[in-house]
């Protein structure tokens, strides 16, 4: 009854039936030896830390203190108790700060998946941005098709993907992240390598190196329905590669590829020409769960808005 009597008049928060305000209080008493100097540094009086150290030795049913005239002393008790105690406020006060940092998304863990075609500019610079702006998230990536990615997120294995468009995630969140141009893949040897006027009818008669994983599948349907639109059906050839070998197939002659603006390639045997009568742009997506309330992903997703927000200003 005492013990509550004094948690009305004083105000506290309980920790499994002993204040936590009374232990904080304590710890502050052992550092100054002195009821009155505690009482100035914790901002209330010397008579309630006093209740409070009464009321804490009467329930732990040991003496933590000697009380003398000019001050007190800490018993072998009290000494050992604060220093267990010392180290368990330590420790709760991280846990509060830890969490504080993952709920806001200053730490914690991000995990990305995307196709390696993607992984140009813009992918590459705000991966780099949010490691500048957000250091003690880790990004955990992971490259797979737009379909595996998806799945990942829908099982809560990733936080989010970044795909190509049109992607088949109705049961999902997703936001339009950033638009690249449709290029033209091809060797530094064909005839048309140097023409700055390449329509898709030009392409007409050329064979296609289409990646069966990653965008694919999108890159696929965008050549076709361009193709039927003018009454062609295109030659396609459908390699189970990465996009590098892809390349290396492309700058060896075997063929082009539908690629995206930002996707160079170093070699100096393969090049990346303009479609001139391409009026889409090739749109990336995120998608992620409606589950998910990662504040480390908004931090990502407002970073995307902002980079977007500064190309098209440019």
């Amino acid at each position: 009854m005492r013990w509550a009597k004094r948690q009305r008049r004083c105000g506290t928060d309980s920790l499994q039936g002993i204040p936590l305000t009374a232990l904080r209080h304590a710890v502050v008493v052992a550092e100054v030896l002195n009821f009155h100097h505690a009482a100035n540094i914790l901002g209330t009086t010397q008579s309630c830390v006093s209740a409070r150290i009464k009321a804490l030795e009467e329930a732990l049913g040991i003496l933590l203190f000697e009380r003398r005239h000019r001050g007190v002393r800490l018993t072998e008790a009290g000494r050992r108790f604060i220093v267990e105690v010392s180290a368990g406020i330590a420790q709760l006060d991280h846990a509060v700060r830890t969490a504080g940092a993952v709920s806001s998304g200053s730490t914690g863990q991000l995990a990305i998946g995307f196709v390696s075609s993607i992984a140009g500019d813009f992918l590459c610079g705000l991966r780099s941005r949010f490691r500048e702006t957000y250091p003690d998230v880790e990004q955990v990536v992971m490259e797979g098709s737009s379909a595996k990615t998806i799945a990942l997120v829908r099982d809560g294995k990733l936080d989010v993907a970044l795909v190509l468009d049109p992607a088949d995630a109705p049961d999902c969140h997703s936001r339009l992240l950033w638009s690249e141009p449709y290029r033209i893949a091809l060797p530094i040897t064909h005839p048309m390598a140097e023409s700055d006027a390449i329509t898709w009818a030009h392409l007409a008669s050329e064979t296609f190196l289409l990646p069966v994983a990653g965008a694919g599948p999108q890159l696929f349907e965008h050549v076709v329905r361009r193709m039927a639109e003018r009454g062609n059906s295109p030659r396609v050839r459908r390699c189970d590669v990465g996009h590098d070998t892809l390349m290396h197939m492309v700058a060896s002659g075997e063929g082009v590829t539908l690629a995206i603006e930002s996707a160079r390639y170093m070699s100096g045997s393969a090049m990346l020409r303009s479609i001139a009568d391409e009026t889409e742009q090739a749109r990336f997506r995120a998608i992620w769960s409606p589950h998910n309330r990662s504040a480390a992903l908004k931090n990502l997703l407002d970073l995307a808005d902002q980079m977007e927000k500064s190309v098209r200003s440019a």
